[in-house]
C-alpha cells in the first residue's frame, strides 16, 4: 500500500467522523425536547463530541489533505482544492468566532435559567443556524473533493 493511499484513507475516515459528528448535534438536541436535564446532557455530549472527535478530525483533514496535495503534486491553486481550502477556513472561523461563543451561551442559559424561556430558545436557534451552516459548508467541501469540479 502506498503512503498516498494510506493518507487518503485517513482523510476519508476523518471526513466521515467530522461531518458525521456535526450531523448528530441536531438529533441529540431534538431528542432532548424541552426537558432541562436531557438538554443539558445533549449539550454536554455535543461539547464532548466536538472536542474529542469533530475538531481533531477537522485538524486531521487539513493535515492529510495538504499532504495528499503535495505528494500528488497538485497545484494548491487547483480550483477544487483552493475552493475547499477556502471553505475549510470559513468553517474554522465560524466554529471558533461564531458558533463557540453562542454554544457556550446556550449552555450557560440552560444551566441557569433552564430551557423553557425565550432567551434559551433564541440562543438555541442561533446555535442551530450556525451549526447548520458549518455542516452545509463541510458537505460542500466533500462535494468538491469527490467531484473535483472545474470551477473556473
Amino acid at each position: 500500500m502506498s503512503l498516498y493511499i494510506l493518507i487518503k484513507w485517513i482523510h476519508v475516515l476523518s471526513a466521515i467522523v467530522a461531518v458525521g459528528s456535526n450531523l448528530t448535534y441536531r438529533m441529540l438536541l431534538l431528542s432532548a425536547g424541552e426537558k432541562r436535564e436531557a438538554t443539558l446532557f445533549a449539550l454536554n455530549a455535543i461539547r464532548f463530541l466536538d472536542r474529542r472527535l469533530a475538531n481533531p478530525a477537522y485538524v486531521m483533514l487539513l493535515i492529510t489533505g495538504l499532504s495528499m496535495v503535495f505528494i500528488a503534486g497538485f497545484p494548491i491553486t487547483t480550483p477544487w482544492i483552493l475552493t475547499s481550502l477556502t471553505l475549510y477556513f470559513v468553517i474554522v472561523f465560524l466554529g471558533i468566532k461564531v458558533y463557540a461563543p453562542v454554544f457556550r451561551k446556550q449552555i450557560r442559559i440552560a444551566e441557569s435559567a433552564g430551557v423553557e424561556g425565550d432567551e434559551y430558545r433564541q440562543t438555541a436557534r442561533q446555535a442551530s443556524l450556525i451549526e447548520a451552516l458549518v455542516t452545509l459548508t463541510a458537505v460542500l467541501i466533500v462535494f468538491c473533493m469527490v467531484t473535483k469540479p472545474a470551477l473556473w
